[in-house]
């Protein structure tokens, strides 16, 4: 069960439940921690969804287990506004306790700057070579290696090419994408990688606060129904193919697509499609109704079947691991 992951997160089992836009509430993040992996909170899901004080919602995780948490910084600096609340976030963070951070979309530095002093540790999400070596070059500790198969914003190659990518950095590599049961999650474990990252499998939970419309579309789901949108954030996300997502159709419109391509139209079209996205997703996850089919999710839900509770999946994960 020991790794460099489980070394540098100081927890049992190296699996992560991943943070995730809209589904990471408390709970979810607290169970999994409780079990013996790492929950990972996710500040704007935290605050803007599930309309939580940040600090509070670590004092709440805090009253349900001792066991650490990590959170996770969007690093991206296209608005200053929404970097200092970033910076805010991670400094109440560090004076919670928190001490392992998970990095995305821009250069690591700065938080690994903040949070090196008090003994933190850095991941850095990355989908190919040339983003690891950015953010090495920032001081990431270690890398999650976003793979085909994830949900989300997901890579363009396989676990394992991302694998032989990124063993020249010499840092821990997390497996981040297509791990539904505890074969696969064995089975990657077996295959070098130091922990694997797991999202779509924790919505399908009982902690999980999203609707259970949504948690029994991801169980009945198979991989072929998974396809890549780029009308959510203007680059690829996988997501269910749902009729509501058929009708839209997963290519931006013209004028749309002539300003991502445009080397200062493509921040603000970006930036127009997250803040409309991100209303969109808030709306659907918690939609009871069924109504509004916006669900994320990646190729792993080909090996849930049932929605069950988050610290029953840890604790099979982890037997599996030992027995494999």
């Amino acid at each position: 069960m020991k790794t460099a992951f489980t070394d540098h997160a100081k927890v049992e089992v190296p699996l992560i439940c991943g943070p995730m836009y809209p589904c990471s509430n408390f709970e979810l993040v607290a169970a999994v921690s409780k079990a013996g992996g790492l929950g990972v909170v996710q500040p704007v899901s935290l605050t803007f969804v599930h309309k939580q004080d940040f600090r509070q919602a670590l004092r709440d995780i805090k009253a349900i287990t001792d066991n650490p948490i990590g959170m996770n910084a969007l690093i991206e600096k296209s608005s200053k506004r929404y970097h200092d609340k970033m910076v805010e976030w991670v400094d109440i963070a560090l004076e919670e306790g928190v001490r392992f951070f998970i990095t995305s979309l821009g250069n690591p530095k700065w938080v690994v700057d903040a949070v090196e002093p008090h003994g933190g540790i850095v991941y850095h999400d990355v989908t190919e070579k040339k983003w690891a070596q950015k953010g090495i070059d920032g001081g990431a500790h270690g890398l999650i290696a976003v793979n085909n198969r994830a949900g989300g914003h997901a890579g363009a190659k396989s676990k394992q090419q991302l694998l032989d990518e990124l063993g020249s950095f010499n840092v821990p590599i997390v497996c981040a994408g297509g791990i539904g049961n505890e074969q696969q999650y064995a089975e990657a474990m077996e295959m070098g990688f130091a922990a694997c990252q797991l999202g779509t499998r924790f919505i399908a939970t009982k902690e999980c606060t999203s609707s259970v419309p949504y948690k029994e579309a991801i169980v009945e789901a198979d991989e072929d129904d998974i396809v890549l949108s780029e009308r959510i954030t203007g680059v690829p996300v996988s997501i269910i193919n749902t009729d509501l997502i058929q009708s839209q159709g997963t290519k931006p419109g013209k004028f749309a697509s002539w300003l991502l391509k445009h080397p200062k139209g493509k921040h603000w079209m970006r930036m127009i499609y997250t803040i409309r996205a991100a209303f969109k997703l808030r709306k659907s996850s918690m939609d009871e109704t069924g109504k509004q089919e916006y669900w994320q999710a990646g190729k792993s839900v080909a090996g849930i079947d049932k929605i069950e509770p988050a610290g029953d999946i840890v604790e099979r994960f982890k037997q599996a691991l030992l027995k494999h």
